[in-house]
Formats: C-alpha cells, structure tokens, sequence
C-alpha cells in the first residue's frame, strides 16, 4: 500500500465508524498498489490532509483488499477521491490532480473554519 503521510487507512471493517460516523467530511482514496497515478497523488493527499486537518479529514482505503466498499460505491477506477459528508458521499472524482486544482474542487464541501 503506498502510504500519504498523515493519512489513515481505511477498511471494509470500520469504513462505516471512520467515514460515515465522522463529524467532519471525509475524503476518501479509493487506491490499489499496482496504480501508478495513487503513487503520484499520495504526496498531494498527504499536504491536503496536514493542511486541511481542521476541516477535513482525508483516508485511504485499498480496493484489493476492501471489495466490499469499493463495490458499495460502485468504485471502478484508481484513484476515485470520494467526498462524503453526514454519511453521504456528495463529491466523486476519478484520477491524479495538482493539490491547487484538488483544492478549488473541495472547496464547496468543505466546512469554512470560523476566523479564516
């Protein structure tokens, strides 16, 4: 699994506590170790996860090992970055992207921090 720093791992077994149940939105990386593009993505996630830590929480959950969400959300390519907020997913994006392009396309579901 390659591993953003900073970025929690996520399974079939506690997707529902960890995602579903969190107070703050959570995005989520569908990623497989066979997927070059996870492997350039991870650094941005990792930077998005320590910047954003106040109001957003960022995981990863490996689809080889996890068939059981992935196929929930009907998952079919690596990377799908997946918003969901309240225990809904309310945001999908499919494939590597820039940490500033990522960030515009967050911005409308992510909670503004009071006094920023």
């Amino acid at each position: 699994m390659i591993h953003a720093e900073g970025v929690a791992e996520v399974t079939d077994a506690d997707f529902d506590n960890e995602v579903l149940a969190a107070d703050l939105p959570v995005l989520v990386e569908f990623t497989a170790d066979w997927c070059p593009p996870c492997r350039q993505i991870a650094p941005v996630l990792s930077a998005v996860a320590r910047e954003e830590a106040d109001r957003l929480k960022v995981v990863q959950l490996d689809v080889d090992t996890n068939p059981e969400t992935t196929t929930r959300y009907g998952v079919l390519s690596m990377p799908t970055l997946m918003v969901f907020r309240n225990g809904e997913p309310v945001k999908s994006m499919v494939g590597a992207r820039p940490k500033r392009r990522l960030l515009q396309e967050l911005e409308d579901v992510l909670q503004p921090v009071p006094g920023r």
